[in-house]
């Protein structure tokens, strides 16, 4: 398949069953909202090392929170719900309610509820309020601008991680600007995050290594400076991979956001596009790119 110029290999990507979170966060304006969500996600991309894979979804207008004010909308991702909700509760505590005006909110409408405000809650010092909306409890916690407003709990819900698509570039220059269009497509694409710094990947990695300690190493079969010592895959020309990698709430979505993501990626100096898989032996999705691009053709002609 040629896209543009563009080699579309015909291989897949491998993904996996993930537990995952919403958090509403809002606060006074725009910037502030964006300051807590942005520190929230920090050291959240990959579960191979952190705590959760975390990412902002979507940037949301006074209209579309629960408070009237403008909010972020952001996913976090994990193996367990137990380890999950505990994930979500140590950012919240750390990352939001540290973070002047702002408020949150659980964002998904079902799901196995976890524990949110209900821990968090004790740093009021006995001074905290619950506080019942409805049939949702919140917590309201005194800080030195006001209170802190806290949902009780999060639904978690299943979710698919690891859906991802690599950069074959050139050089660095086309491959970043290319991952860079990637990520934006992808970033309207509802229900989906690109957790990696700016969505784009530099340190693909491999399961196992020569050093026993290590879960994951570097996967030489994509980096240039190796090609001649180890089973290279990369094309003829090529200099530079990047990978994009998804994490989204069902497959769809995945599917829905590579297929986005390819498709602003390819052009000039984008010699080909293939995908990270483990012969289909760690994860139970598998994101076929010559299908994937065929349905989302298919879903724009019904569209």
């Amino acid at each position: 398949m040629i896209i543009d110029k563009t080699e579309i290999e015909d291989t897949f990507a491998e993904g996996f069953r993930m537990q995952c979170v919403r958090l509403v966060i809002t606060a006074i304006d725009s910037h502030w909202a964006g300051v807590a969500a942005r520190e929230m996600c920090g050291y959240g991309t990959s579960v191979l090392g952190c705590d959760a894979e975390a990412g902002i979804e979507s940037h949301l207008s006074p209209d579309e929170t629960a408070d009237g004010r403008p909010g972020v909308s952001v996913m976090l991702f994990g193996f367990s719900a137990d380890g999950l909700g505990q994930a979500a509760a140590n950012r919240v505590g750390q990352c939001v309610m540290t973070c002047p005006t702002t408020a949150v909110f659980n964002g998904f409408a079902d799901g196995e509820p976890r524990p949110l405000g209900r821990l968090i809650r004790y740093f009021g010092d006995g001074f905290q309020h619950s506080k019942l909306v409805g049939a949702e409890r919140f917590w309201r916690i005194p800080v030195m601008d006001g209170e802190f407003l806290c949902a009780d709990s999060l639904n978690v819900c299943k979710g698919v991680a690891g859906g991802n698509f690599l950069i074959q570039a050139t050089d660095q220059a086309c491959g970043l600007a290319a991952a860079r269009k990637a990520v934006t497509a992808i970033d309207a694409v509802a229900g989906c995050i690109t957790p990696f710094p700016g969505g784009v990947v530099r340190s693909g990695s491999k399961v196992g290594s020569k050093y026993k300690k290590l879960r994951a190493s570097t996967a030489d079969e994509w980096c240039p400076t190796v090609r001649q010592r180890t089973s290279s895959r990369i094309v003829p020309l090529a200099n530079c991979v990047y990978e994009i990698v998804i994490d989204g709430i069902d497959v769809a979505t995945i599917e829905k956001g590579m297929a986005a993501g390819i498709r602003a990626a390819v052009g000039p100096g984008i010699l080909a596009i293939s995908a990270g898989n483990y012969g289909g032996k760690l994860g139970k999705f598998h994101f076929h790119l010559h299908q994937v691009l065929g349905q989302s053709e298919l879903q724009g002609s019904r569209g």
